[in-house]
């Protein structure tokens, strides 16, 4: 991924995008004008910075992609596996904002996604055969849940865009090094598709370092996309990269949220 800006926004950029007539990327913490400890380039209305805040960074983000603010759609991420799929056109989105879920796919234009993370990994889809985009907000409980697979299900249910032919995009989140985890979280990944012994290793007696990261990467491959299509640098960590991404697990949960968004132009 390349470190790009648009407008204000600086942002991380999938290789892929510009092959497409797309936008789409992971957002830092930098070029808003929220004030610490949520600055400066914070879309999250479920933290404590100031609604007028989240509001003008959201408005910068639409700005810079040149789409009005009420086209940019973000629902009630819930840590859960359901999804929302928008198929015929939509004049007023707003309908769907209070939604719960965790997922969004849609076939249609000028509709951006966005996926509110600050831990949690968001991960992108594309189909240029089928026409059509989703993006997932992947924490513990999702991964656990295979809400990854869920999504390819669904698009290939709903919109026959098989995982062959998909172009993906896993964003920053915090890496295996800084995630520790407790033998409740391990006994939840089950009906995950991916051997615990993959994505995790024992750090002391009932803790484990969690990959989730790596996860998301598996249950892609494990769905059918192909590796080569898959972009995802595990270099990138929002707990150790302050300068660059809020941390909700670093900051004791006083921080703001990176969105990754895509939208087909």
């Amino acid at each position: 991924m390349q470190l790009t800006r648009q407008g204000k926004i600086s942002y991380l950029k999938p290789q892929w995008v510009d092959r497409f007539p797309l936008w789409a990327g992971f957002s830092t913490r930098n070029g808003g004008i929220s004030r610490p400890p949520f600055n400066s380039l914070n879309f999250g209305f479920n933290t404590d910075d100031a609604a007028c805040n989240v509001e003008r960074n959201r408005s910068t983000l639409c700005r810079a992609f040149d789409i009005a603010p009420q086209n940019l759609l973000t629902v009630q991420q819930a840590h859960g596996t359901d999804i929302l799929a928008i198929d015929e056109p939509n004049d007023d989105l707003s309908h769907f904002l209070s939604l719960e879920c965790d997922a969004v796919i849609t076939n249609q234009p000028r509709i951006m996604l966005g996926i509110l993370v600050a831990d949690c990994f968001p991960v992108l889809f594309w189909h240029p055969g089928a026409g059509v985009i989703a993006a997932a907000h992947v924490g513990w409980r999702g991964a656990a849940g295979g809400l990854i697979g869920k999504v390819l299900e669904a698009l290939a249910g709903l919109f026959r865009a098989d995982g062959q032919g998909l172009y993906c995009a896993i964003g920053p989140g915090i890496s295996a090094a800084h995630y520790e985890v407790d033998r409740t979280v391990k006994e939840t990944f089950g009906p995950s598709g991916v051997g615990w012994e993959q994505i995790a290793w024992e750090k002391t007696f009932g803790r484990w370092r969690l990959d989730l990261g790596k996860c998301c990467r598996l249950q892609l491959e494990q769905g059918g996309v192909d590796p080569a299509r898959i972009v995802y640098n595990p270099d990138f960590c929002t707990f150790a990269q302050r300068e660059l991404f809020f941390s909700y697990r670093r900051d004791n949960g006083q921080t703001g949220r990176q969105i990754g968004f895509i939208m087909i132009k």
